[in-house]
């Protein structure tokens, strides 16, 4: 390392500003800092447009994030298509990761306990707002439905409020996730498996969800597919996943899925129940996720399960339709066990870290739903693609 005069004049300022509590910067990361911020804002229907802020102040809980990439999810689609939220103008992006590079006295440890430094790797969970009984150790396992979560978030005067940004300010009474040991694909992809951790916990509420229990999976976009993923290393090898495309039903198998049906290949719902019952020897389900948001998906699913069997709907993250079934046959008289599953709880999200580990440990391609990645000038490219069905999980990531 060249250390010259101004080096250590610059590293010297840094340590007396520590001990006076200024907020940390690592003599690494000194100079690297922008003044201003590029934020992907979206200001009107399928339209973003790169903004560029001044760099916020740090306060003494707050750590700034260099952002390093970021998922798009499918509720960003729905906002960039219609804006049911009402948020626009809005900095989305709540599947992001990145660096810290400045971090205020107060900032010590992450939510879980682990130590926070300048130059770990983090993602963001959950802003706390007045409810204190969404923790991490929350008994009552209270989803986050009562909370606000970066990129969802009305703008303000900071504006670097989601991960479709090249900063973001992750303000005090956030909670956040040390993962440096996760590489950046990794990283990415741990807000949307963090709801499939908490759907199979929901599921295993109705005891009877086990090891050796036959269980379908509808639906193989990114939900369908990380769901097989997580009953397979739970040890669940009895799968079969239903779905229209075949380049998703293929990857079903590579996820887990010992058996996979293309309802195309099926005339009506009696048709494709016995395609499903087919593919499990003769058998029907003991247990289904039903993952595509779709109300007719919903109204058949049913069809697929054995009496006393149980069914786990996580599909709709926004409202999608009313789905029709007839009560008497689909619920009464087979006496199906019934969960819904939305978004996940704090301990859900830490829980998904192993998951991760354990996937990659017994061979499962996890990092191949990340098909496409574009730079953040690029965002209505990486939406148009997600719109048009033409990969699995796109994302955002920066240089």
């Amino acid at each position: 390392m060249d250390i010259n005069s101004s080096n250590i004049e610059q590293i010297v300022r840094q340590v007396l500003d520590s001990m006076n509590g200024k907020s940390a910067v690592a003599p690494a990361a000194t100079g690297a800092v922008p003044a201003t911020a590029h934020v992907a804002m979206l200001t009107g229907l399928e339209k973003f447009e790169i903004k560029e802020y001044p760099m916020p102040t740090v306060g003494d809980d707050d750590i700034l994030v260099k952002v390093e990439g970021c998922g798009v999810c499918g509720t960003d689609a729905h906002e960039y298509k219609r804006d049911p939220f009402g948020l626009i103008p809005v900095a989305l992006g709540h599947e992001g990761t990145g660096e810290i590079v400045k971090m205020g006295k107060n900032v010590k440890v992450d939510s879980a306990g682990k130590p926070l430094a300048i130059g770990d790797k983090v993602v963001t969970c959950m802003i706390f707002k007045d409810n204190p009984d969404i923790t991490m150790y929350d008994l009552n396992k209270q989803n986050v439905g009562g909370a606000d979560v970066y990129g969802l978030l009305p703008d303000d005067d900071v504006h670097l409020n989601g991960w479709f940004s090249d900063y973001i300010l992750v303000r005090g009474g956030s909670t956040v996730f040390n993962v440096s040991d996760l590489d950046l694909d990794s990283r990415i992809l741990i807000e949307p498996c963090a709801v499939l951790i908490h759907a199979v916990e929901r599921a295993k509420t109705t005891g009877i969800l086990r090891f050796n229990s036959r269980v379908v999976v509808q639906g193989c976009g990114p939900i369908g597919l990380i769901c097989i993923a997580v009953l397979r290393t739970m040890g669940i090898e009895n799968i079969v996943a239903v779905d229209g495309e075949d380049k998703r039903l293929n990857f079903a198998k590579e996820m887990g899925a010992n058996a996979v049906v293309n309802f195309k290949n099926h005339k009506g719902i009696e048709a494709l129940a016995d395609g499903v019952k087919d593919a499990f020897g003769g058998y029907l389900a003991d247990f289904a996720f039903q993952c595509t948001g779709s109300p007719v998906a919903h109204s058949n699913i049913y069809k697929f399960i054995r009496n006393g069997g149980g069914l786990c709907e996580l599909g709709f993250f926004i409202n999608g339709g009313d789905a029709t079934i007839n009560p008497h046959f689909d619920i009464c008289s087979k006496e199906i066990t019934t969960v819904g599953s939305w978004v996940y709880t704090l301990r859900d999200y830490a829980t998904t870290f192993d998951f991760l580990k354990r996937a990659k440990g017994i061979g499962l391609p996890i990092e191949k739903l990340i098909t496409h990645k574009y730079p953040l000038d690029q965002i209505d490219d990486a939406f148009q693609t997600n719109l048009k069905m033409e990969g699995l999980k796109i994302a955002i990531v920066n240089k």
